[in-house]
């Protein structure tokens, strides 16, 4: 609670696993006997800022997805909706039910199963005060932009590059206006909607294991992650 408003988080979880070849919704493949949303709404449920969190998932998980919520006692989700076609339209239905009440909407990925607390701590401080925020970590690697056959155009400076993850946090009122003025354009987050009504965005530094979980190899790393974090 900030100022007597709520922060509500929205979980963007209707991913199908396309890319991972699975027979059921990505963010329930398990982790160490886990499902992967388990991990990711804990960490929310558990941050105490956080005062409400709505699970955005897969129509055809829906029933699924609320008995987790029982089972593993995740007591700050208010409600579990279906999600659209796309992340954004899933994103769009979850502002949509984002009360008056609510001064800043955390938007985090359902497949980051493993941000930790102080990194939302971070961004929602900085959202308090510029309105938009958003985790990120310095690139590690060299990046170069090539052209359509794949050679070099140029070398990007690795100093001025990060890597952008979630939670990104934005007061309810700008999330919900970027989205209605934006609402044709294809986007790779939900900062680029922001930023299209030429609002600055202030990046706050995240953590390397603030993975999104994606393809199989992520798996891989996730299994390492949580095996850390067990015996922290």
């Amino acid at each position: 609670m900030l100022d007597g408003k709520k922060i509500t988080a929205l979980v963007a979880a209707g991913g199908l696993g396309a890319r991972m070849n699975l027979d059921l919704a990505k963010p329930l493949v398990q982790i160490r006997n886990k499902p992967i949303i388990i991990y990711t709404l804990e960490a929310l449920d558990a941050h105490p800022l956080i005062d409400e969190i709505v699970l955005i998932f897969n129509k055809d998980g829906l029933l699924l997805a609320r008995d987790f919520v029982k089972k593993y006692n995740i007591s700050k989700v208010s409600r579990v909706i279906a999600g659209g076609a796309t992340r954004k339209e899933s994103v769009s239905r979850g502002l949509d039910v984002v009360d008056s009440k609510t001064k800043l909407v955390v938007i985090h990925d359902g497949v980051r199963p493993f941000v930790d607390e102080g990194s939302i701590t971070r961004v929602i401080e900085a959202a308090q005060v510029t309105g938009a925020a958003v985790l990120g970590v310095p690139v590690k690697s060299t990046i170069k932009q090539v052209d359509r056959s794949q050679d070099v155009d140029s070398t990007l400076k690795r100093d001025s590059l990060w890597e952008i993850q979630t939670p990104q946090v934005f007061s309810r009122e700008l999330i919900q206006m970027a989205y209605l003025r934006a609402s044709k354009h294809s986007v790779p987050d939900d900062a680029a909607l922001v930023e299209l009504m030429g609002k600055k965005i202030k990046v706050v530094m995240g953590s390397y294991f603030n993975i999104k979980i994606t393809t199989q190899e992520d798996l891989v790393f996730a299994e390492a992650i949580a095996g850390i974090k067990a015996i922290e």
